[in-house]
């Protein structure tokens, strides 16, 4: 007998009297033998995430709109969540792990300064001229840029251009959420202090040298810049023109580690044509395309990504992406779960 047909045999919560039942309610108690097919299921996890898409072209004018309709004073943080009905509209939370939202500033506006819990993105989708200031360091926002506002640090954001400005939120806030950990606190203005974290370590194969005492910042790198992201993934497909996958990795330069403690964040060049297979692993993922245009494959689920367009695929599922254009590469930001679960010892890439 196969370990799935035994979990079939399992008793059911109706097959005990009532008068049972009721008693284990009065003492907060649960029998598990009809739930244990729920919670520990056979070979592959339940999942409530769901393959979604967010289109950029209807989700755009609905952000104006509330840009129209909300001024920043009334929201704080303007913002239209992505949000995963698998998991239902109301959890807010495109995965188990991650939490997507695009956030809208509009010119001479600021986001007053806080901080919380939660380990906090932005990847810039549209527009110039806004700036994140993060513990003191003042990150300029041009499209693309990688930004970290990470648990506990105080940020800001702040508008000197003429166009609105929008960018991509990935928190892990479902995760501190469902530790009862999740709160926030504000503050007043942060000051800028000199310097930018990306001055320092923004060159491939150098670190500063540590003989002198220097910061001992548990992240010394804030902005990572999309252009020197994208010339180092044009400079690997260049040098390594059989390489199947052309992918970098978002690091702290200090330590190598991930930028941050849960979430994982990379960027990934497709060439002209390609047709690249990521394997079934895990965790979670989401894709926003950065340049180009591409199609996803999620089991029996296809999305075309056009440019800034987002959507998310569950774990333990293998992901074809496929350039559309036969002559420009195409750009993709991923983010997922993997350093949450390499720290909880689930990892696992199944090929």
């Amino acid at each position: 007998m196969q370990s799935h047909d035994r979990f079939d045999t399992l008793g059911r919560l109706e097959d005990l009297p009532q008068d049972y039942r009721d008693n284990l309610t009065q003492q907060n108690l649960v029998p598990l033998w009809p739930s244990l097919r729920a919670v520990l299921p056979p070979e592959v996890p339940a999942r409530k995430t769901q393959p979604t898409h967010w289109p950029y072209a209807t989700l755009r004018p609905l952000l104006i709109q509330a840009g129209e309709l909300t001024p920043i004073e009334k929201a704080e943080r303007r913002v239209l969540v992505l949000a995963n009905p698998g998991h239902g509209l109301e959890k807010m939370q495109a995965s188990a792990a991650m939490y997507l939202g695009m956030q809208l500033l509009l010119p001479g506006e600021l986001a007053p300064a806080h901080r919380h819990t939660p380990n906090a993105i932005r990847m810039v989708v549209e527009g110039e001229g806004a700036w994140t200031l993060v513990d003191g360091e003042k990150c300029p926002m041009s499209r693309g840029d990688l930004i970290l506002t990470p648990t506990g640090l105080w940020h800001e954001h702040g508008h000197d251009g003429d166009q609105p400005v929008v960018w991509l939120d990935v928190l892990d806030l479902p995760l501190v959420y469902y530790t009862e950990t999740s709160y926030h606190l504000e503050g007043p203005s942060q000051s800028v202090k000199q310097g930018e974290g990306v001055n320092a370590f923004g060159r491939g194969g150098v670190t500063p040298t540590t003989v002198f005492e220097r910061s001992n910042k548990a992240y010394p790198m804030l902005r990572y810049p999309w252009a020197e992201a994208r010339a180092a993934l044009v400079s690997i497909a260049d040098n390594e023109p059989d390489a199947e996958c052309v992918q970098v990795t978002y690091v702290n330069p200090v330590t190598g580690g991930d930028v941050q403690n849960i979430l994982g964040f990379y960027a990934l060049m497709l060439r002209p044509g390609q047709s690249l297979r990521l394997p079934a692993r895990s965790p979670a993922q989401v894709f926003h395309q950065i340049e180009g245009s591409a199609d996803v494959q999620i089991e029996a689920t296809s999305f075309t990504l056009a440019e800034a367009d987002t959507c998310c695929a569950p774990g333990y599922t293998a992901v074809t992406l496929k350039n559309r254009s036969a002559s420009e590469p195409a750009f993709i930001f991923v983010a997922d779960e993997a350093p949450l679960h390499r720290k909880l010892g689930v990892y696992e890439n199944r090929g």
